[in-house]
């Protein structure tokens, strides 16, 4: 039964995963989403076999069907990652023996919702703020009805965006935007223990430390380049989601 409920999640996340990547790209032209989806290069409408899934990238070999121009690797990856992530949170929740709709919702809208920033940050280094504020909102509203204390999440939400802003004060904005204040905001809420948010952080900046000496070393890219804060911080934000608890004990059980 479990196997079936986690292949349920895997197809689940593949759509899910398929509508994330058109969101994202109307999210940034400022688009509806409803209508049909289309080329970003030729502009030509889908048909809905063109949008299965990781499928119809193979079937394609990666190249739209009407303008032979190359598919980005984010649509495949964005699927194939939320279908991932998707799995292994219904997992986690099967085996500890927790699961309720309302976590589950909770748990799928955190991953859609980093995933979106991961991308969004990386290809336009901007963090979606129209986004970010209902999500804070939402977020907090979800984790007061799992019974977290609405004080307590303003206050590790605060302590996430406090540690953003002294960061922005002294550099004087040269080190990150104001998007990742708000940012810091949406981790301390959504999280919802400020364990959870530090050990976020200090994985965040530890990913980012090993990617920036990869560019440096591999790509001789120079220390003044700018590189987007959000994609780390996501990942920092998913992993200790996902497996903050484990590496809490680990490191507990170390000392």
């Amino acid at each position: 039964m479990e196997n079936l409920l986690l292949a349920y999640a895997f197809m689940i996340g593949l759509i899910i995963g398929s509508f994330l990547n058109c969101f994202i790209w109307r999210l940034y032209k400022n688009e509806s989403i409803l209508g049909r989806s289309y080329c970003p290069h030729c502009r030509h409408k889908l048909a809905w076999f063109d949008n299965i899934p990781l499928f119809s990238f193979l079937f394609l070999k990666g190249k739209c069907r009407y303008c032979q121009k190359n598919i980005s690797w984010q649509y495949p990856l964005v699927e194939f990652f939320t279908a991932l992530l998707f799995t292994l949170s219904l997992a986690a929740m099967l085996k500890a023996g927790i699961y309720t709709p309302l976590l589950l919702i909770h748990s799928w809208l955190f991953i859609f919702s980093f995933i979106l920033i991961f991308v969004y940050d990386l290809r336009w280094q901007v963090v979606p703020m129209v986004f970010i504020w209902p999500l804070i909102v939402i977020m907090f509203t979800l984790n007061v009805l799992l019974g977290f204390s609405p004080l307590i999440l303003l206050l590790i939400g605060l302590a996430g965006a406090l540690f953003f802003a002294l960061q922005f004060l002294l550099t004087q904005g040269k080190g990150l935007g104001e998007g990742d204040i708000w940012l810091g905001f949406l981790m301390g809420v959504s999280l919802g223990r400020f364990d959870l948010l530090i050990l976020a952080l200090i994985l965040a900046y530890f990913i980012g430390a090993i990617v920036g000496i990869l560019l440096l070393v591999i790509y001789k890219k120079k220390l003044k380049t700018k590189i987007a804060l959000g994609p780390f911080l996501a990942s920092g934000a998913i992993i200790a989601f996902l497996y903050g608890n484990n590496l809490l004990n680990w490191y507990l059980h170390l000392l």
